[in-house]
């Protein structure tokens, strides 16, 4: 019973670890009301703090989503101009990525 119990565990545990990573690509947006590390997710609470990791370039920053979006097919999220300097997309405006809720 105790193995079985272990086993569940395991199962639910690499489950979460699972869902709490996403691929994507991201976008880099300029909105006058926002500033510094912050970014727009579709779902993800607003407050939430993510770890974008630039697939591309191995460079990563801690965000904070304060807003929603995007909403264009293939994007996962869209990032402040700071965090897209901060990430060194910038100069591209479009990036592969990797988010892990912090």
């Amino acid at each position: 019973m105790q193995k079985v119990m272990l086993v569940c565990a395991a199962i639910v545990g690499f489950t979460n670890v699972a869902a709490a990573s996403e691929l994507g690509i991201a976008s880099y947006y300029q909105n006058p009301h926002y500033s510094g590390l912050i970014a727009a997710h579709k779902t993800l609470p607003l407050g939430t703090r993510v770890k974008v990791v630039n697939l591309d370039n191995g460079r990563s920053a801690i965000l904070k989503i304060v807003d929603r979006g995007p909403f264009i097919r293939g994007r996962i999220i869209d990032v402040s101009p700071v965090a897209a300097s901060a990430l060194g997309f910038r100069a591209a405006g479009l990036a592969h990525v990797r988010l892990d809720r912090v």
